[in-house]
């Protein structure tokens, strides 16, 4: 697939090398300086390419959004007409000092974020686990335990879509359901936070969910 990556930091960096080492093409959009973006290419080891927002939503099969929320119409004005992507979001609505969610309850950032974009399809994922485990779950990715990875959206393509990139970037998908459940998906992304940048074990964590049932 073509891949735009829109807010190449820590998440989108990551997220787009792993997504042109799995063969997509992706273009990088939106750092703190081209000079970052153009490395980040490099460094890709695929298909990548540095570029704008626009140029990354041109003729993107997907958009991953990886930015602070502060940084969300910014970004998507950038874009320009997003009419009939596919939007897959890991962008948490928090505040400026990142200490609280802004949009939580009764809504969620991901349901947010479409009402801006209306036309778009949205799926929310890849949020819940810290950056830092990426490229250990990369690598690890042809081990039959794999670790899951949630995500939740409205559009049944735009989450096939979703699905495939999980799979590639090494996780196991685990549909949520629909948008509104990423109300809860977020602050779940919180305690994964606590676990691993508070705890003893460091960041490079995942999880997985285990059935157990008459037969296990």
């Amino acid at each position: 697939m073509r891949i735009g990556i829109l807010g190449s930091g820590l998440m989108g960096g990551k997220l787009g090398t792993l997504f042109a080492r799995a063969g997509h093409k992706v273009v990088f959009s939106y750092a703190r300086s081209q000079q970052k973006l153009k490395k980040l290419a490099r460094d890709a080891q695929g298909d990548a390419r540095a570029g704008t927002p626009s140029e990354a939503a041109e003729e993107a099969d997907a958009l991953l959004l990886a930015v602070h929320w502060t940084r969300v119409d910014d970004v998507l004005n950038q874009a320009g007409d997003l009419s009939g992507k596919v939007i897959v979001t890991c962008s948490l609505p928090m505040n400026a000092d990142d200490t609280a969610l802004v949009v939580a309850h009764t809504s969620s950032g991901a349901e947010a974020l479409a009402k801006k974009v209306r036309k778009a399809q949205v799926v929310s994922a890849f949020g819940t686990v810290p950056s830092e485990v990426l490229f250990g779950v990369f690598e690890a990715r042809r081990k039959v335990n794999r670790p899951n990875l949630v995500y939740c959206g409205d559009d049944p393509g735009a989450k096939k879509v979703a699905e495939r990139l999980i799979r590639d970037v090494g996780f196991d998908p685990v549909d949520a359901g629909p948008l509104r459940i990423a109300r809860y998906m977020e602050p779940f992304t919180l305690l994964i936070a606590q676990l691993a940048y508070e705890g003893n074990g460091g960041p490079e964590l995942a999880y997985r969910f285990q059935r157990f049932g008459k037969d296990t």
